[in-house]
């Protein structure tokens, strides 16, 4: 066994089909590694299993720390994002997390991944293992006199993790793949309920009280457009039942202290 050993993997972008009428959230998602033996495009091979990824994400949840998003492994510039959740099924691990749009690092990067998919490539693993050991493609050990394990096995970590996911130009794990950029706001101006659920709920708000705030700022929304499309009966700022509107919305949103929640999630 060796340990603190650091090497990078990267996957092939797809952006979601309608991607381009998206506005801001910078919400992202990508498959970061494939389970089991494969061969990257630059000739390293790797064998991952899910085991020692699953302990590394149960204590990045504990620590309540989000992964760093960074470009090209520049991790000696800001970070342009972060990764918030990870999820394991029989193909591999995802993330989940969001791009800093009110940067301009992080707002410069998304509008280029929204431009030119095929430009900025992917993600990529910046990895690390405490402890590693040489396989076969099996999963099997190698053995001692057997075939040499640095030139016919595959890496694979048996403790360790991530030190940050980067968004790359080019693939090298061409399985995994960028799944979605998404908004909260359409361009047009109207809500994407679910998304804006999903970025609540992530912010750590409850499903009931998510769900009331979409409702408020439907409702708000949509009298915004209805004094859009009859300015002739434009109210005057001072109008009394304008004012009621308004201060009934606010207490609202106090009374659940979404204000809160959502000043945290603008934040980061």
């Amino acid at each position: 066994m060796i340990k603190e050993i650091k090497f990078f993997t990267e996957s092939k972008v797809a952006l979601d089909a309608g991607m381009d009428e998206a506005s801001d959230s910078g919400l992202i998602e990508a498959m970061f590694t494939t389970w089991g033996a494969r061969e990257g495009a630059d000739g390293r091979r790797f064998n991952y299993q899910p085991a020692p990824f699953q302990e590394w994400a149960n204590g990045m949840i504990e620590s309540g720390k989000p992964l760093p998003m960074f470009f090209q492994h520049n991790d000696e510039a800001f970070p342009v994002g972060e990764w918030t959740s990870f999820e394991f099924d029989d193909v591999g691990m995802t993330g989940k997390g969001r791009l800093f749009t009110n940067t301009s690092d992080g707002r410069d990067l998304y509008t280029i991944m929204k431009e030119s998919p095929n430009l900025v490539g992917g993600v990529s693993v910046g990895a690390y293992a405490d402890e590693y050991q040489m396989v076969d493609a099996e999963g099997n050990p190698f053995t001692v006199g057997s075939a040499d394990p640095y030139e016919d096995g595959y890496f694979q970590i048996t403790k360790g993790g991530l030190r940050e996911v980067s968004i790359v130009m080019q693939p090298n794990n061409l399985e995994a793949n960028i799944k979605k950029l998404e908004s909260c706001i359409n361009a047009d101006g109207s809500v994407e309920p679910r998304n804006l659920e999903r970025a609540l709920r992530d912010a750590g708000v409850s499903k009931q009280n998510a769900e009331v705030a979409v409702s408020v700022f439907k409702e708000v929304l949509e009298k915004r457009n209805a004094i859009q499309a009859q300015p002739e009966n434009k109210p005057n700022r001072s109008d009394p039942d304008l004012a009621a509107s308004n201060e009934a919305i606010l207490a609202e949103l106090n009374k659940r202290e979404l204000l809160k929640q959502l000043s945290k999630r603008i934040k980061g």
